[in-house]
């Protein structure tokens, strides 16, 4: 069975600062269009880039915790639990459920393959067009 391990706390900051700097980069592209596409186009690809790494991080994160939740059958034994009240072990119910079947996974997929095929695009637009 495989031990649950934590990134570092310096590879935890990594992902966390890289999508703040990937939705600000994103953000301020409206106001760099006003004032020179040139930067707009350097914070678009610091973005999509950005949240490419992002989301393939964030995708890891949540299939290990599904993995885990069902290699250690930890939904079904909740119930069985001492020392719990009922409204604990409902709250551990729903949290093992809601990432069982949460959609976020999906969600992170589509997002990195979009980003993916628009940081292509974006290359070849910029390069090769």
């Amino acid at each position: 069975m495989e031990k649950p391990t934590y990134h570092s706390k310096p590879v935890r900051l990594f992902y966390f600062w890289m999508g703040i700097i990937a939705t600000f980069a994103y953000r301020i592209i409206v106001v760099l269009n006003y004032y020179n596409t040139f930067w707009s186009q350097i914070a678009w690809y610091i973005g999509t880039i950005g949240f490419i790494f992002y989301f393939v991080h964030r995708y890891q994160i949540s299939a290990k915790r599904a993995k885990l939740i069902q290699q250690y059958d930890l939904k079904s034994k909740v119930n069985s639990l001492s020392g719990l009240t009922t409204d604990e072990k409902e709250a551990m119910d729903y949290i093992f459920g809601t990432l069982l079947s949460s959609k976020e996974k999906v969600n992170s997929i589509f997002i990195f393959i979009m980003s993916a095929i628009a940081l292509i695009w974006g290359i070849y637009l910029d390069f090769f067009s």
